[in-house]
């Protein structure tokens, strides 16, 4: 009988720092893959095959400013790409936009609805801000854009939000 050593029992240290990783921040990236993408059950997905691509290249991940903005932007690129995929093999490229929610609070579906209308484009800046409180250079690393196509999107995407939820639509 074979008998683990305590090397081969024990997390390794970069396991452990993956770990306190995915505690720290799972919920919240998914919460926003969730917002973003309007869709409760594929942001689930998108976080998952994230969440397994991070693990996969953690000594560089770990690495980077904000490994978290790193994630969100995989599971959002692999959703993204999943999207087109079942829109090709449908023949029509389908969004579905409508988010599937347990909240009650008028306010807040009133929002996450006027959410869902903006373009992805917004949607993922401005949930990189707000829900992520990322910061514009971070929001620009994370989604490959410059601070400048940030401050647009988020000054534009505010502002039909504000009016959407002001009823000036």
């Amino acid at each position: 009988m074979n008998i683990p050593t305590a090397t081969e029992v024990t997390p390794s240290a970069d396991r452990l720092a993956f770990d306190e990783f995915y505690i720290a921040h799972v919920h919240r990236i998914y919460r926003a893959l969730a917002v973003t993408l309007g869709n409760d059950d594929l942001a689930r997905e998108s976080v998952d095959e994230a969440m397994t691509r991070a693990y996969a290249h953690w000594r560089r991940v770990r690495g980077l400013d904000y490994p978290a903005g790193w994630v969100f932007r995989v599971g959002l690129n692999w959703a993204t790409s999943w999207r087109r995929k079942v829109g090709r093999e449908q023949g029509v490229l389908t969004e579905e936009r409508q988010p599937r929610t347990a909240a009650t609070d008028p306010a807040a579906l009133a929002a996450r609805e006027a959410l869902a209308r903006l373009p992805l484009a917004q949607r993922a800046v401005i949930v990189c801000r707000v829900l992520l409180d990322l910061s514009t250079v971070e929001t620009a690393d994370a989604l490959g854009l410059s601070e400048g196509t940030v401050k647009s999107r988020l000054s534009r995407g505010l502002t039909a939000l504000r009016r959407a939820l002001e009823g000036e639509e």
